[in-house]
């Protein structure tokens, strides 16, 4: 029968039959494989690390030197810069790629009750991790408390709206004139201090929302017509795997950026204990939100749509979300798990969980007011920006800058949460994990019926194609 059952496999199924021996004699060999592979897999994790630690050493030592101006700490962190260029200019062809890709790919042939139910999963657990971190944050406040000078010194200064003008940008800006100009500008309603009304304003910004609903169209549009328009379909499904290498590449210099990001961050503290205090109250946060997503929203969630017992569930994927935890790739789980259907791998609980925190912890950081029509752009945003963050460590970067443009923020004040974010790419990969898992048993339970319809229709056109076959033959 079809299942979206997750299916584990047992890696070392092969030895079940070997003698203690043959174990004891190529034991130094396999550990020694290990600890190779296990630093080739970690190559990037580990360079990352060492780059967030010899940047500060160096930001310190800098320090320390002499008095630097704000044009010699620009000096520092040109590099950093560079890095932060290529980061944005993969934004707009990854997420149009990436969403277009995913929707076209949906098979429409298959039951509407399966689709939808596999859908509406994805966008309640999604929204839902969104609205957790934001509650979380809000509530903790972990960037809250500098001193006036590292507050102001990024361009924290709001732009003179109201929470109503906010929220009529947000939907004006899902339906841009131009989706070309949607790459660049987006517009912004500015209040005057008057009666005489109010001001569009265009901001250098991209405006990602409207990509995203034009992307979402233009997917729904190839996935109905099918056949007629594949050629279209697979210049974006190319595309995506073109912007997944270019992404490779550009979060293999990570390390470089990273370390000149962290010094140029490290001139510009004021106080650098109240920073690393904060920093620490965010990695908390983060956490907190991500075991509360994992270990009982989900579960929860699980429990009442099947009755069943989800800590037996969650000990039976334990070995995929382990994979997915030591290598921060949920590419590399895969091999753990048999693939279910792609709108439930394409799920990002922890990925958009973590990003509505750190925009909002940035915020909090340099002084940034956000009032609620900032913090729905955020979850709108953060919920996008998961479908399109690649399957490979790190590339959450990409989609953080995004989400940190989209509501007025500095790109470069990414390097705040630099320091953690090696972890917590982990932490949230094993959510993203445990997300499918729990969306695959999900369906599977709630679409019996559907899914024996349709294999039995498929047996029977299977059945008829044989017959067919038979009468040409006899012909």
């Amino acid at each position: 029968m079809i299942s979206f059952t997750i299916l584990i496999e047992l890696e070392c199924g092969t030895m079940s039959h070997h003698h203690n021996l043959d174990i004891v004699d190529t034991n130094a060999e396999v550990r020694g494989n290990s600890f190779v592979s296990c630093l080739k897999t970690n190559a990037l994790v580990i360079a990352t690390f060492a780059g967030v630690i010899l940047g500060a050493i160096l930001g310190i030592i800098l320090r320390e030197t002499k008095e630097w101006t704000v044009r010699e700490q620009e000096y520092v962190g040109y590099i950093g810069q560079v890095f932060l260029q290529m980061l944005k200019s993969l934004i707009v062809p990854l997420i149009v790629s990436s969403l277009v890709s995913a929707i076209a790919s949906l098979d429409l042939t298959l039951s509407g009750k399966i689709a939808a139910r596999a859908i509406a999963y994805y966008l309640t657990t999604t929204f839902a991790a969104v609205v957790l971190g934001i509650v979380l944050v809000v509530s903790i406040k972990p960037g809250e408390g500098h001193s006036p000078d590292f507050a102001t010194s990024s361009d924290g200064e709001r732009k003179n709206t109201t929470t109503v003008n906010t929220l009529l940008d947000l939907i004006k800006n899902m339906f841009p004139p131009n989706i070309v100009e949607a790459s660049i500008f987006q517009y912004r309603t500015k209040s005057s201090n008057d009666d005489t009304g109010s001001e569009q304003e265009v901001v250098q910004t991209t405006n990602i929302l409207g990509l995203v609903v034009a992307s979402v169209s233009i997917g729904i549009a190839l996935a109905q017509l099918g056949d007629e328009a594949k050629a279209l379909a697979n210049f974006f499904h190319s595309l995506m795997a073109v912007m997944m290498k270019i992404t490779g590449w550009v979060i293999s210099l990570s390390p470089v950026g990273v370390m000149f990001l962290v010094a140029y961050e490290v001139l510009q503290m004021k106080d650098i204990a109240s920073v690393m205090s904060s920093l620490g109250k965010y990695f908390g946060t983060v956490c907190l939100g991500l075991l509360l997503q994992g270990f009982v929203v989900l579960p929860l969630l699980y429990y009442l749509l099947t009755r069943r017992n989800p800590v037996t569930f969650i000990m039976h994927i334990g070995q995929a979300v382990a994979t997915a935890f030591g290598t921060a790739s949920r590419s590399r789980s895969k091999s753990r798990t048999i693939c279910f259907a792609y709108w439930c791998y394409n799920k990002f609980d922890g990925t958009a969980l973590y990003e509505a925190v750190a925009a909002i912890f940035i915020a909090q950081v340099r002084g940034v007011h956000l009032d609620i029509g900032t913090l729905i752009a955020i979850s709108i945003t953060a919920t996008a920006a998961s479908i399109g963050a690649a399957g490979i460590p790190q590339a959450g970067m990409v989609t953080m800058v995004m989400v940190l443009e989209t509501v007025g923020l500095d790109s470069k004040d990414i390097s705040l949460i630099l320091a953690v974010d090696w972890l917590l790419d982990r932490c949230r990969t094993a959510i993203n994990v445990m997300g499918d898992s729990f969306g695959a048993a999900i369906v599977n339970h709630r679409s019996q019926k559907e899914l024996e319809s349709l294999e039995d229709s498929l047996s029977m056109n299977s059945d008829d194609l044989k017959t067919f076959e038979t009468e040409q033959i006899c012909q």
